[in-house]
């Protein structure tokens, strides 16, 4: 196998990994806070063991760097909430395809962070996902439950774009590993008191699939996805990351049974089609 190869098989078994995250919150019957506690939990000591045995250094470079980790940390704890909750009151399928919008708000928001340009081309691409979202939603009632599902996807993907425009500030002062260690380290603190208000009544085989999730959906996932970025171009990478709701919605009817309707396939379709289209454009323009 070659080298290019190798960082292929990494990358893809990276967005499997990030796909199958996806499926905990119908394989776990616990709150969503519970099991975000758990994933950064065992990713915290999985991702801080790495850095151990790497000799990495963790220690940041100023009181500010910390403090904006530690609202890093926050923002993630909310993104996966509100991702597995967005999950459990609908469909694998919804949650995945509405947390995939989190492109559309980067689209808008680096504009004003970054003082970049926002282009005709960029509007049209939130407009046709705007379409996708309207056919995978089935009413405009708060009443359904796939409706109140999409618009917690909705708010996880909004979550994960400032959590993404914040990352790229930081991105170059600190390596991606660790700032994933600070975040998950950092959730896993927030999130330990507002256990007291949780029911903790938990099978053996819910610490096994929080390890499951934790170790290998996350830590191993992150590590993977960001050692195949020095072999694997970040346009390549980017399209392959679309995947994630692809491989979730596969899993999810291998696994669970859950068959998408033809609503959400067609609006899945354009959204995904979308972002595609929208990545490519966008890395030949830096290009």
């Amino acid at each position: 196998m070659t080298i290019k190869s190798h960082g292929m098989l990494e990358i893809h078994i990276a967005v499997l990994l990030f796909g199958f995250a996806g499926l905990f919150g119908k394989l776990l019957a616990l709150p969503p806070l519970v099991i975000v506690f758990g994933r950064t939990f065992f990713a915290s000591l999985t991702l801080c063991a790495i850095l151990f045995f790497s000799k990495t250094q963790l220690r940041t470079k100023s009181r500010q760097d910390l403090t904006v980790l530690v609202l890093l940390g926050a923002i993630l704890a909310v993104h996966w909430i509100t991702f597995f909750h967005s999950i459990q009151i609908s469909t694998v399928a919804v949650g995945l395809l509405t947390f995939s919008t989190f492109p559309v708000f980067v689209t808008f928001m680096e504009p004003y962070f970054f003082k970049e340009k926002l282009h005709l081309f960029d509007i049209l691409m939130a407009g046709s996902v705007f379409f996708g979202l309207v056919l995978v939603i089935p009413s405009f009632n708060l009443q359904n439950n796939v409706t109140q599902g999409a618009f917690w996807g909705i708010i996880s993907g909004f979550t994960f774009a400032v959590l993404s425009i914040l990352n790229r500030k930081y991105v170059s002062t600190y390596a991606p590993i660790v700032i994933a260690c600070y975040q998950n380290c950092i959730a896993t603190i927030l999130l330990f008191p507002l256990l007291i208000f949780q029911d903790l009544t938990l099978q053996p085989s819910d610490y096994v699939l929080l390890v499951i999730l934790g170790v290998f959906c996350t830590a191993l996932a992150h590590v993977l996805f960001i050692k195949s970025l020095v072999q694997v171009k970040t346009q390549l990478a980017s399209i392959i990351a679309s995947l994630e709701p692809v491989y979730g919605i596969i899993f999810a009817l291998v696994l669970l049974g859950e068959v998408p309707a033809f609503r959400t396939i067609l609006g899945g379709g354009i959204i995904l089609g979308t972002i595609t289209l929208s990545t490519i454009k966008r890395q030949s323009v830096d290009l």
